[in-house]
């Protein structure tokens, strides 16, 4: 399984990435000598990058399905794991709840001093979220009615998702926006691609 760190943001952090058509991404939100990892796949590379950046804080699980390594890592590190928290006692990061029924829960985080907005699945970058000439995709699930009310208020400066490279800078919060205003639009062609999904999960499962 090859994995490559991406999305440097310095003292800030920097996630990484699972080279497969599912494009599992996991980050590193660094603070204060402190270090959160987000819905991570096990790599030495990136735990060894975390530990200069400063002590493990916590695992937090952003999507109720997102298992991945998070409990193995937390296990590890000797840090809380926390599954689709309401909040992160004593850290610079604001939970967004974005689904809460018995077939999806998920909570966003914004991190208001660095603009970060981290979605683990109702927002990705890769092939199986993005239609068209869209930077930033709404799943497909979502795509009739996407999180408008719990994200649109958002300007980020880093958008980080569970699937897929992030969008920095200005492009950040045009792809966010664009994202969450077509969201329609794009409904039909990610359609077609539902037997794709449908070959990735069961390779991922095996």
């Amino acid at each position: 399984m090859a994995i490559q760190l991406c999305d440097d943001r310095g003292a800030s952090g920097f996630s990484w990435i699972v080279d497969e058509p599912a494009t599992r991404t996991s980050h590193a939100l660094a603070d204060d000598g402190r270090v959160w990892f987000v819905d991570p796949v096990r790599h030495d590379e990136a735990l060894e990058r975390a530990s200069t950046l400063g002590n493990p804080a916590a695992v937090v699980q952003l999507l109720d399905r997102h298992n991945r390594d998070c409990a193995k890592v937390a296990t590890e590190l000797g840090v809380p794991h926390l599954v689709v928290p309401d909040a992160i006692p004593d850290s610079p990061f604001e939970t967004v709840a974005l689904t809460r029924n018995r077939a999806w829960r998920e909570t966003a985080l914004w991190w208001p001093a660095t603009c970060t907005l981290v979605v683990a699945e109702a927002l990705g970058t890769n092939r199986f979220f993005v239609a068209g000439d869209e930077a930033v995709g709404v799943q497909l699930l979502l795509r009739l009615t996407p999180p408008r009310a719990a994200l649109g208020g958002f300007e980020p400066e880093h958008l980080l998702v569970g699937h897929g490279r992030g969008v920095h800078g200005p492009a950040a919060a045009t792809a966010l926006r664009h994202a969450l205003e077509h969201s329609r639009r794009g409904f039909p062609q990610l359609l077609l691609r539902v037997p794709g999904f449908a070959v990735d999960a069961y390779r991922r499962r095996r």
